[in-house]
């Protein structure tokens, strides 16, 4: 006896498109909601179908593969720039925004931050509180809108042997003000130790201002 040969029948696009309708309406899809890099390939994927279909005939395939893959690397290029930090941001957080104490009373505050674990707070009052007292003992001289970058690069032409410490300081509250990364207590504790060696650090020419000075 020979079994009846069965043979496939053709799905359509419009019948394909209604099975899975159907198949996603099932209720082990409703809890799960497309995330960003899902829309993004969809959003792509129809893209390209759409070019593939305005060219269908008239463009060789060689072609379109070449098209779709510039497509893709200007596409990922952008992804970068757009979500890395730029370098003007890195270097562009002022010092100060608002009212600038003394440096005893942005200490105390960051102490006060510190001890209640709001580190963020803890970092950026430390550092105001470094910049103040780096202006009062003329290391720096006074400028509003002074960033963190500028501070660091000014202060360590004048305490060179913190210069590397300058620029850990920096680093950690430019991440703290832009968010790159979380404050920690051990930032708030960097921060708190650069301070203290700042303000105990000799200018490089502070003996050969006082030999000039004898002279004089």
């Amino acid at each position: 006896m020979t079994l009846p040969l069965i043979v496939p029948l053709e799905t359509t696009g419009e019948e394909g498109r209604r099975r899975a309708i159907q198949e996603l309406s099932d209720p082990l899809y409703r809890g799960r909601e497309p995330s960003f890099l899902d829309r993004f390939i969809a959003w792509l994927d129809e893209m390209l179908g759409r070019l593939v279909m305005a060219g269908d005939g008239v463009i060789p395939g060689w072609v379109w593969a070449l098209i779709i893959l510039v497509v893709l690397l200007v596409l990922i290029v952008a992804l970068i720039v757009f979500l890395r930090p730029s370098r003007s941001r890195r270097v562009g957080a002022p010092v100060h925004e608002g009212t600038v104490l003394s440096a005893a009373d942005h200490r105390a505050a960051s102490d006060r931050h510190e001890a209640a674990g709001e580190f963020a707070e803890a970092v950026t009052e430390r550092l105001r509180a470094i910049s103040v007292d780096l202006e009062e003992r003329t290391i720096v001289s006074p400028r509003p809108g002074r960033t963190a970058t500028e501070l660091a690069d000014e202060a360590s032409s004048t305490l060179p042997g913190e210069a590397e410490a300058l620029r850990e300081g920096t680093r950690i509250f430019n991440d703290v003000v832009y968010g790159d990364r979380p404050a920690t207590a051990e930032s708030a504790r960097t921060l708190r130790e650069l301070d203290v060696r700042l303000a105990a650090a000799r200018p490089a020419n502070a003996g050969a201002t006082t030999v000039e000075e004898e002279r004089r």
